[in-house]
């Protein structure tokens, strides 16, 4: 089984909302918004995707994730089913434990309690009391598809209650000082200078859309 997970995520992406990262990257890195955070209020987290894929009704290959997984990771899986939980109370305290960023899985956790109470980030599609099975080896690090984004190993994962972005590991320099960027212009904008552009762009829309007199025009029903 391949442990590799790619090289380390640059420092930094922990800063960068997903909002922003979602502007650089657009939709397809994005992962839908039935993967949400399972408490609230959960912190951002990012790290290098440790990628795992079950089958359905089987958890075993999560459970071995949480002792191969390196720190820091965030260990993304790819459910075979929405009928059995992949992970509980336990599983998230060793992963806790270890150094593990949190859990970013298309499918379903159970324990939500505890979990919340320790405080262990988890991203899923829900909770469900019954668990799987642990019998299906599988390789970890395959590509995988989690909330409708392909992720490979070493992919820089962001999520917090914004929701989820993943960034291409072969693009993470790249998308970070863009993120950056953005973030600085943002921060030397005031509040009047946005809403004059944003007034001036809208305006134009309208009136590229046949709207006369634009923002100051009427638009009837």
């Amino acid at each position: 089984m391949n442990d590799h997970a790619g090289s380390p995520a640059p420092d930094g992406f922990r800063e960068i909302p997903p909002t922003t990262l979602a502007d650089v990257l657009g939709r397809g890195q994005v992962m839908d918004i039935g993967i949400r955070p399972l408490w609230s209020p959960t912190p951002r987290v990012a790290g290098p995707a440790f990628t795992v894929r079950c089958p359905p009704g089987d958890n075993l290959m999560v459970h071995a994730a949480i002792h191969r997984a390196a720190p820091g990771s965030v260990i993304v899986v790819e459910s075979g089913d929405l009928d059995h939980a992949l992970a509980g109370g336990n599983v998230c305290a060793v992963a806790q434990h270890r150094g593990i960023a949190a859990f970013v899985a298309d499918g379903l956790i159970r324990d939500l309690a505890e979990v919340r109470a320790m405080g262990f980030p988890v991203f899923a599609r829900g909770v469900v009391p019954f668990p799987g099975g642990k019998a299906a080896v599988r390789p970890h690090n395959v590509d995988v598809r989690c909330g409708g984004v392909d992720v490979r190993a070493g992919d820089v994962v962001v999520a917090d209650e914004e929701g989820i972005v993943v960034v291409p590991r072969d693009r993470q320099e790249e998308v970070l000082r863009a993120a950056r960027t953005k973030l600085a212009k943002e921060a030397e904008e005031s509040l009047d200078a946005w809403e004059a552009a944003h007034r001036a762009r809208i305006d134009a829309i309208l009136r590229d859309g046949g709207v006369e007199g634009g923002l100051d025009g009427a638009l009837d029903g």
